[in-house]
């Protein structure tokens, strides 16, 4: 499938989703990157009511900006978008004070994809509509790059089939603001505005590579990221009493 095949396809996807379980919204996290912005157009393009959510939290005023005017365009070309700017900065402050006894960076920023979460879970909750994902096939799949109960926790996942350069492309075939298009990946979870690449140490194109290449030089080190994540991956591990 090229990528207007694919925007059709998963576009449509969603729709029948959605209709089919009587949900009347969709509600997505804005982040600035890539896989939201093609994921909230899919969206978009269904004609069902679209809340886009802004959730700042760290002051990456740069990737808060790309969100926002990501929300402009989306507002400017779909005419069933609702926007919503939910500060989180004050909660994630109070979080941090309750919980100054056990300062983990690692789960301090993971927190603030749960915080975000239950951010959308409850504005859903409010309009009878369901959390849309926005994670692509290498992170949902490949190595687990991702927030569990976190990003992770959603209710449906578009884009979860699609290598990151598959998104590139759709998001070019959409017309995605450029400045998306063009940044570097990141999580937007960090105080030094760490890209994906530095965290993982691969660039999506090289673990794309090496998912499907078992020969690829960088092979090893995507199974040893991957190692490291599978029990985001895995279905949650239950006791089974004996018989």
């Amino acid at each position: 499938m090229n990528a207007l095949e694919k925007i059709d396809f998963i576009s449509s996807w969603i729709d029948n989703y959605a209709k089919s379980h009587n949900f009347s919204s969709l509600v997505i996290g804005i982040s600035g990157g890539i896989d939201s912005a093609v994921t909230s157009t899919l969206c978009a393009k269904t004609g069902i009511n679209t809340f886009v959510v802004s959730m700042p939290i760290l002051d990456h005023q740069v990737l808060n900006n790309r969100g926002s005017n990501h929300i402009k365009w989306l507002k400017n070309n779909f005419n069933n978008i609702e926007n919503i700017d939910a500060n989180l900065s004050g909660v994630f402050k109070s979080f941090q004070d309750t919980l100054n006894n056990n300062n983990s960076e690692h789960g301090f920023a993971n927190s603030q994809a749960r915080l975000r979460m239950t951010t959308l879970y409850q504005i859903a909750a409010s309009n009878h509509g369901i959390v849309v994902g926005t994670g692509n096939k290498v992170e949902d799949f490949g190595i687990g790059f991702y927030t569990k109960y976190g990003d992770g926790g959603v209710d449906i996942s578009p884009i979860a089939d699609c290598l990151k350069t598959e998104i590139w492309e759709m998001g070019k075939a959409l017309n995605i603001n450029q400045e998306i298009i063009d940044a570097p990946p990141t999580d937007g979870l960090w105080t030094d505005g760490r890209t994906d690449e530095q965290q993982v140490g691969l660039s999506y194109e090289e673990i794309e590579e090496a998912m499907q290449n078992e020969n690829s030089i960088n092979r090893q080190k995507y199974l040893d990221v991957r190692k490291n994540n599978t029990h985001k991956m895995e279905s949650i591990p239950v006791c089974i009493l004996p018989k």
